[in-house]
């Protein structure tokens, strides 16, 4: 669909959304132009992927004049996992199958390659690599179509070949070995590189490109960090995961002697630190008072890491010298973006060209390709130039302590132009539970509901990430316990502030997040209005249940985390108290996710139990909507559902009128 890609340089004018009478639900639900874009090293080119209707693809442009010249499209209902330039004019692609908007697409294993004019276009590993698709021209290497394989990088001065992380095609891959091959990326021929002695191993490599660290965890899910000293060394058993706590290698030095690490810590959060590679010596060297590293900046074109990003409320830089040139460039673009988060994506070879993304909370991202030596940036795209940021709403970052004094941070999002006072509420708990964060940035349904007059409440509850392994191991076996109180307590904190009308607050979130908004009404009668559960969990046994069928780690793991005793997880499954709900309830799922069976469970114990409760099911969804109609309709059903409780805005139809609630 050559058109869509045009979107790309077209920048066609749309209208800007604001907040009226009728909420333009289409403009949430929209798909960004694009989700990624990089430089390649000789600053030719632009490679960008495109999310169309059914699948996302990759285009490549030439800088300058926005032709394309290549493009990688691998059908019906693919995704792009991942793509790197790996040479000035060769990209190498990961591909990916799509599960549904709120769960990442998840990689197949399979790796392409093309060059940057649209030529030489490979299939090099995956279970469909014999099936000779997408022009295929090698002829098949014997057991490439047997292993899912997951690009480490491309060892320097290497212009063929690259090196991946291997393991057998199975649904998981914690339970097999995982071995690095270097890749031919023209002929798809493997060389074994490195094995490892410990199942479902990532790998970590110096700056001469030789893999120096490996760590991974068998079925007790204890994780086991490796050091060799180069290609031809043995491996080292470095450390062993004690009481949750690991260290996490992310780079090394110029000189390759010293490694760098994220190490979780007893208490506070995560700590960057060096670690001699011949003492042993371990130093502590950036480490906020709330959160961990968030992301590591790296020195162009290297493994080495000179500064981190810390989402300690708006996200913000710490460089490990501050007089280095990273840290100058990343000081003047912030000056020059001032109030927005700005990260630079990728640069070319020589560093002059660097491409930048510039995003807020009322911006979902522009991205500028700033010149280092002219000291000039030039606008290169808008994710989503129908949003008009100006008319968006501003997401505040809140603390407060939970009962036990526990201290929680999370956001409050209020409607543009509103007191902030008094306002209908609704409280949005994120899914995972473990390990996800809500950060500061654009968030589409924190502003779909703002557009609708609502204040929006995000909290990090105990079990979330980027606080520490001790704040997420206090979410253990806290599912309807502790985790829903903290959520509880954001609540009553914003009738205390003076921010949310008591009489008007309801719970809205997607799968862990639609668990917690039906605990959360179950068990604090009164407090909340209504709930809406989007692809959520909400039986626990039976969620246990499932893990365990899977793998014997990801069992390990339920039952670690959720907990094993039957009687427990029932008094805190939602479609086993129902009778406790005393308030309307919406679930929307699909019916190809895993976890579709809850919902329908859900449904039951509701009408069994006299509850008022609405539904909205499509049986080609996954694990979130991810057709734009499909997503339309249910942002349409979720306004006019939470409006019959809180009085908030409905969607505009076509024509701008409000839509009528039924």
């Amino acid at each position: 669909n050559m058109k869509r890609f045009a979107l790309l340089a077209a920048l066609l004018a749309l209208p800007s959304v604001g907040v009226s009478a009728g909420v333009d639900v289409s403009a949430y639900a929209r798909r960004d132009q694009f989700n990624d874009i990089k430089i390649s090293p000789n600053g030719k080119y632009f490679a960008a992927t495109v999310p169309l209707e059914d699948r996302t693809v990759l285009a490549v442009l030439e800088r300058g004049t926005n032709k394309i010249t290549g493009s990688l499209n691998l059908g019906r209902n693919t995704s792009i996992a991942d793509f790197s330039w790996v040479t000035p004019d060769r990209l190498v692609v990961s591909g990916a199958d799509k599960l549904g908007r709120l769960a990442e697409p998840q990689p197949t294993g399979e790796l392409y390659a093309l060059n940057a004019d649209g030529s030489k276009i490979e299939m090099l590993v995956g279970w469909r690599v014999d099936d000779g698709g997408l022009g295929t021209t090698i002829k098949p290497k014997q057991g490439n179509d047997k292993i899912a394989a997951t690009l480490i990088d491309a060892p320097p001065a290497d212009t063929r070949t690259v090196l991946i992380s291997a393991r057998p095609y199975t649904y998981l891959p914690k339970d097999v070995y995982t071995v690095v091959n270097k890749l031919d990326l023209f002929n798809g021929r493997l060389q074994r590189v490195a094995t490892v002695p410990v199942r479902g191993a990532r790998f970590n490599l110096d700056n001469a490109g030789a893999v120096r660290f490996a760590w991974g965890s068998e079925s007790d899910n204890v994780r086991k960090l490796y050091h060799r000293a180069s290609d031809n060394a043995d491996w080292d058993l470095v450390s062993i995961e004690k009481n949750g706590r690991f260290e996490t290698p992310v780079g090394f030095s110029e000189d390759n002697k010293t490694a760098y690490l994220i190490a979780e810590q007893d208490v506070g959060p995560d700590v960057l630190i060096s670690y001699d590679t011949a003492t042993a010596k371990r130093t502590e060297l950036l480490r906020d008072d709330d959160v961990d590293p968030a992301r590591i900046v790296y020195r162009n074109g290297t493994q080495t890491p000179v500064g981190v990003f810390f989402n300690d409320g708006k996200p913000r830089t710490e460089f490990l010298d501050k007089a280095s040139p990273e840290a100058r460039l990343y000081r003047s673009l912030e000056g020059a973006f001032s109030g927005s988060s700005v990260v630079i994506t990728s640069q070319t070879s020589d560093g002059r060209l660097t491409l930048v993304q510039v995003s807020s909370d009322r911006n979902p991202g522009d991205f500028y390709l700033f010149d280092t030596v002219a000291k000039k940036a030039e606008h290169v795209l808008a994710r989503a130039q129908w949003i008009d940021p100006e008319q968006q709403a501003q997401m505040t970052p809140v603390q407060l302590v939970a009962r036990d004094g526990l201290p929680l941070h999370g956001y409050l999002t209020v409607p543009k132009g509103s007191s902030g006072k008094d306002l209908p509420m609704v409280v949005m708990p994120h899914g995972g539970p473990y390990d996800i964060q809500d950060i500061w940035g654009y968030n589409q349904e924190s502003q779909l509901l703002a557009a609708a007059g609502y204040a929006v409440l995000q909290v990090n509850f105990r079990g979330s990430g980027g606080y520490g392994m001790a704040f997420k191991q206090a979410g253990g076996r806290e599912w309807g316990g502790k985790m829903q109180d903290d959520l509880t307590d954001a609540t009553r904190w914003a009738i205390k502030q003076g921010v949310a009308d008591k009489g008007r607050i309801c719970l809205f979130g997607a799968s862990y997040g639609g668990y917690a908004s039906l605990m959360g009404v179950a068990k604090e009668p009164g407090l909340y209005q209504c709930a809406v559960g989007y692809v959520g969990v909400y039986d626990l046994s039976k969620r246990v249940g499932e893990r365990a069928r899977q793998t014997t780690s990801t069992g390990n793991w339920a039952k670690d985390w959720m907990g094993d005793d039957a009687a427990d997880l029932a008094a805190v499954s939602p479609n086993r108290i129902a009778d406790r709900i005393k308030v309307p309830v919406f679930l929307a799922a699909g019916g190809e996710d895993e976890r579709f069976e809850h919902s329908k469970l859900m449904e039951s114990a509701l009408r069994k139990a006299g509850v008022p409760v609405e539904t909205l099911y499509y049986e080609v969804e996954g694990h979130g909507f991810y057709i734009e109609a499909h997503q339309q309709e249910f942002y349409t059903r979720l306004l006019a559902f939470l409006s019959r409780s809180l009085g908030g805005s409905l969607a505009a139809t076509s024509g701008g009128e409000a839509k009528t609630a039924k």
